[in-house]
């Protein structure tokens, strides 16, 4: 009898629930739970959130439990009964203050309209002040951790989200028992036993050669904070594929799943993908292409890469080491562009021809040669992440005239982007870490022009996969191994992965105009992200006075 686990994925609108078959890896069915409350990011309570905020409300995320999953297995057409594992993934830095027990501190009816008791999406970039208060102090002191974050720690992670809450509620902080990523958190509704998993907190936690960083540093950064890990944090690390626990009553009541099935130890969403692409090996650079991207890579020697978001020893994949990078806005900026910069008569053309604004305008933008619209961009409208983790950062696009029509400024958005992703590649690359493929996961895979465009760009083939569930795969490959069902991932990964769909090979005259084209990303790069002029920087705080006296 054939035997079945559950991957959720839990991204930034919603989650997904995917019913895979443990022998092969054959996705039976699916289903998706918009989260009710979506990105709390304008307003909470009726009060104006301040910019750079990005809230959830928790409750969306155990709906996903309750709605997703059993439509899932209803949809699959089989016996609850036969399914043996669970698994999930989250989004991350995404992380929530809870009581001892888990409730989180925006249950709480005295905490309901404040916002540092709700949940801090990955992409709440208000903390970055408090970033850059933490690298200053790690600079300064020479933190033997610092360099495997590339230099610099994030606004989107752990600590500087945490510092944030002690310094504008303190309140919330006292009254917080736990600190935790929403990925243990729900691992917690599922199995009720507390984990803390080696991936977030290598990556978001900055937790390095089995410590986090030392109550001496906390304290100078605020004496209040000295007791941070030992009184919020810290917790015995779990390690990938590993079973958290069983199911409870209460989660197998949301879910209709058999209680005391094995609920595997949680992930974050582009870390699992890997095993669904089987890019589990040394030098297979899986880039997870959705609103924002992430890039993941397994090497087997330790490496300090500038700009990267960590390195994490069985951070990917047991017995590598595990790199992550990234882009912090992607598909958010191409969807800005759409929503705000294309005239009534592209909608109406769109319609008639059947397509999707983002279809017409990437078909229309690929067709001049490389740099016939005059512009090159940079794609910072969300921050950057790598390679200079600086997310006071914002978009520039240069070169635009009355002759540039809404295809060119989307076209230099997605070149944008690709040459980002090409800067990531080469700082690996010049630590000694050679990318010798590029593998393609996530919604953004579906653009062919866009798969095209980073082959060129980066002058490498892009493989895409054949699911379009990555994520939500590699959650059930894991929970696979937590069940016992395959020995290890890189066994699960060869038996369960996807195949790949389709291969994207540069084509060597586009590419050669990329070199060009690169080499003026680079000067306004440099310029305006290292220093050479920060205008950016004094516009966005210009921006931040403005809205307090608003």
């Amino acid at each position: 009898m054939a035997s079945y686990v559950v991957g959720i994925d839990f991204g930034t609108l919603s989650g997904r629930a995917l019913v895979v078959r443990v022998e092969d890896g054959l996705e039976l069915a699916s289903a998706v739970h918009p989260f009710p409350h979506g990105v709390l990011d304008r307003e909470l309570a009726g009060v104006e959130l301040p910019p750079g905020w990005a809230l959830q409300d928790p409750e969306d995320y155990r709906d996903v439990l309750r709605v997703a999953v059993p439509e899932a297995v209803r949809a699959a057409g089989i016996a609850p009964s036969d399914v043996i594992g669970i698994g999930i993934d989250f989004t991350a830095c995404t992380a929530l203050p809870v009581l001892r027990d888990g409730t989180p501190l925006a249950e709480l009816p005295e905490f309901r309209d404040r916002p540092h008791a709700y949940v801090k999406l990955w992409k709440h970039h208000a903390a970055q002040p408090y970033a850059d208060q933490i690298n200053e102090l790690a600079e300064r002191r020479k933190e033997s951790w610092l360099g495997r974050y590339g230099g610099r720690i994030s606004a989107e992670w752990q600590f500087a989200k945490a510092l944030q809450l002690l310094a504008e509620d303190p309140e919330i902080y006292a009254r917080a028992d736990r600190w935790i990523e929403a990925a243990d958190w729900i691992t917690w509704q599922l199995c009720g036993v507390e984990t803390r998993n080696v991936c977030t907190a290598g990556y978001k936690g900055i937790y390095q050669d089995g410590r986090y960083p030392s109550p001496t540093f906390l304290s100078a950064l605020d004496p209040d904070f000295a007791g941070f890990v030992t009184d919020k944090l810290a917790h015995p690390l779990s390690a990938l594929g590993t079973r958290a626990g069983g199911l409870t009553a209460q989660a197998a009541a949301w879910t209709g799943l058999p209680e005391g099935i094995a609920v595997a130890v949680g992930n974050v969403d582009a870390h699992v993908t890997a095993p669904a692409v089987k890019a589990v090996h040394p030098g297979q650079m899986l880039a997870v292409m959705g609103t924002s991207i992430c890039h993941v890579i397994n090497g087997e020697r330790l490496a300090e890469v500038p700009g990267m978001c960590g390195v994490v020893s069985g951070g990917i994949s047991p017995g590598l080491w595990g790199y992550e990078a990234g882009q912090s806005g992607v598909g958010d900026i191409f969807a800005w562009y759409v929503d705000n910069c294309v005239p009534p008569a592209y909608h109406a053309r769109a319609e008639r021809e059947g397509v999707d604004l983002h279809t017409l305008l990437s078909a229309l933008g690929s067709a001049p040669p490389v740099g016939a619209h005059g512009m090159v961009a940079l794609d910072w409208h969300s921050g950057n992440r790598s390679v200079l983790a600086d997310h006071d950062l914002t978009g520039v696009i240069v070169g635009q005239s009355l002759a540039t029509r809404p295809e060119d400024g989307y076209w230099v958005l997605m070149e944008a982007t690709a040459l980002g992703t090409r800067t990531i590649i080469e700082a690996f690359e010049s630590a000694g870490l050679p990318v010798t493929e590029l593998v393609a996961a996530g919604g953004l895979i579906r653009n062919p022009y866009l798969m095209q465009l980073y082959a060129d760009a980066t002058r490498r083939p892009v493989a895409t996969t054949a699911s379009e569930q990555g994520p939500a795969l590699g959650a059930a490959i894991h929970a696979a191994v937590a069940a016992g069902a395959h020995p290890d991932i890189y066994r699960a990964s060869e038996a369960m992965g996807a195949q790949r769909a389709a291969i994207y090979h540069p084509d060597a005259t586009r590419a050669d105009g990329y070199d060009t084209l690169y080499a003026e990303y680079r000067r306004l790069h440099d310029y305006f992200g290292r220093g050479g002029n920060d205008v950016l920087h004094r516009l966005r705080a210009r921006a931040r006075r403005q809205a307090v006296i608003a």
